[in-house]
């Protein structure tokens, strides 16, 4: 077993670094201002391209960074520093985008690896939040293509996209299926743009579609396979923000470890004081067992392994890594003391932006029902390394 940072590795985690520093000077700005004006956000689209770290999930053939999911990881958490989710500015295509046709990745995806075009999913409604089997969304064949009708929340980038991956139900069948939806199609409306408990440097608003006309060509991949993209989607969101998770620990205890050192209260620099010692301790602990893991599962992914374990170990890692951080991030405020809970320090800020990871891409409970039912069925075998079998003589 093999546990150290390959060359390449080693050189994707600092072009990551070196790319989050150059960002990280905007997380002020994008804090007071609620977001960044266009032109900061096309100079940090400008310093991604020339970082080659667009896309990390698509092939370099169709222009992304051609990244292994161990390999996106890595750059993950190094994104996953930044506050106000600056690393979405760090765009990743959804993955299901990779079902487009020929003549879809020309018009959508292809523009989207290059920072021309953005998508955004659109999957959650006012009733089907966990659960997308919920959703109410329909999509009406029509003589030339169809007819989608429905409201959906929670459009993450929807401000700043041009066009949606919208799930709906097709016909009396009901049949989920995704489609590529303009945003500015007759029929597409903004409804609103709550505000949320973080500072995200794009929105999530709430859109409406009504009677909105797409060709037979809109179809991302087959009729009746939404599901089935989505939850590919999901498996590999959640492993990206157990990785986002680690990396945003890690900065919030580097902050509270420097803090500690320099705030002397009492005569005494705070870290030579046990209690904050502890909590710097069990942060270190939180941080070094999820990264291990999460690494883990990542290699999985890139040797082949079973789709349906990984969507389970997936699962566990979103978990495990977005409670720890919590837990870290929290800690971190404690040791800040008052200064803490000010907006101007970066830990009240990822004490904020950590919470939503619990809930998005499917809610701790979600994961726990998830890691449940793959016990129940195939026991706890999965928990174990791979074996590598020797081939048949």
């Amino acid at each position: 077993m093999e546990f150290a940072y390959t060359p390449r590795l080693t050189e994707l985690k600092e072009r990551a670094a070196t790319l989050a520093d150059k960002i990280m000077i905007h997380e002020d700005a994008c804090e007071a201002n609620n977001g960044l004006p266009p032109e900061v956000l096309r100079g940090i689209r400008d310093e991604v391209l020339a970082s080659g770290l667009q896309a990390v999930n698509m092939p370099t053939e169709w222009g992304g960074a051609g990244l292994s999911i161990l390999e996106q990881v890595v750059v993950q958490e190094e994104l996953g520093k930044l506050t106000n989710a600056l690393w979405d500015t760090v765009w990743r295509p959804a993955n299901a985008l990779s079902a487009c046709t020929p003549a879809q990745r020309e018009r959508y995806l292809v523009p989207d690896i290059l920072g021309q075009r953005r998508d955004a999913v659109a999957i959650t409604e006012a009733d089907a939040g966990s659960d997308p089997q919920g959703i109410a969304t329909t999509a009406t064949p029509t003589t030339d293509g169809y007819r989608i009708d429905g409201e959906k929340w929670f459009v993450t980038v929807g401000d700043a996209a041009d066009f949606f991956l919208v799930l709906a139900l097709v016909g009396e069948d009901k049949a989920p299926t995704l489609f590529l939806v303009d945003k500015d199609l007759p029929g597409v409306r903004l409804k609103r743009v709550p505000r949320y408990m973080h500072t995200f440097v794009y929105e999530h608003p709430e859109y409406v579609f009504e009677g909105v006309e797409v060709g037979k060509d809109a179809v991302l991949g087959e009729i009746g396979g939404g599901y089935d993209l989505t939850r590919s989607w999901f498996t590999e969101e959640r492993l990206m923000i157990g990785a986002r998770t680690v990396g945003a620990a890690e900065r919030a205890l580097a902050l509270a470890t420097e803090w500690a050192r320099e705030r002397v209260q009492g005569g005494q620099a705070l870290i030579e004081r046990q209690l904050i010692q502890g909590m710097l301790a069990d942060s270190a602990v939180d941080i070094a067992v999820n990264r291990a893991f999460v690494h883990q599962v990542a290699w999985e992914f890139d040797q082949g392994g079973d789709r349906k374990t990984l969507h389970a170990k997936a699962a566990m890692a979103k978990l495990s890594a977005s409670e720890a951080a919590g837990r870290v991030a929290d800690r971190a405020v404690q040791i800040f003391g008052g200064r803490g809970y000010m907006r101007d320090y970066p830990v009240e800020r990822l004490y904020r932006e950590l919470r939503v990871d619990r809930i998005w891409e499917g809610t701790s409970e979600i994961q726990r029902l998830v890691i449940a039912n793959e016990i129940g069925k195939r026991g706890l075998g999965f928990l174990n390394f791979p074996t590598n079998k020797a081939p048949q003589a």
